[in-house]
């Protein structure tokens, strides 16, 4: 049984090409298609927005004055229950 990984580029009208000299024409195979995710991270994503971006910079303010909320996330699933 043949397994594998390949990169290819979209090419026009969507098309796909994958190269698989090692399986005979004919023989039926199931592709899976991953758009690997950008290179851009959450941070760098919510500062995008000013709106976003006051949040966050109050936030980490916030932590570093320590002025945090604990929550004892056991003690709170009891009380929702």
């Amino acid at each position: 049984m043949f397994s594998g990984k390949q990169k290819a580029i979209v090419g026009k009208d969507g098309k796909i090409e994958l190269s698989a000299t090692e399986l005979p024409e004919g023989t039926v195979v199931e592709v899976i298609v991953l758009v690997p995710a950008t290179s851009e991270d959450e941070t760098t994503y919510l500062l995008k927005s000013k709106a976003n971006k006051t949040r966050l910079l109050k936030a980490m303010e916030n932590v570093d004055k320590g002025n945090l909320i604990y929550v004892d996330l056991d003690e709170y699933e009891k009380s929702r229950i």
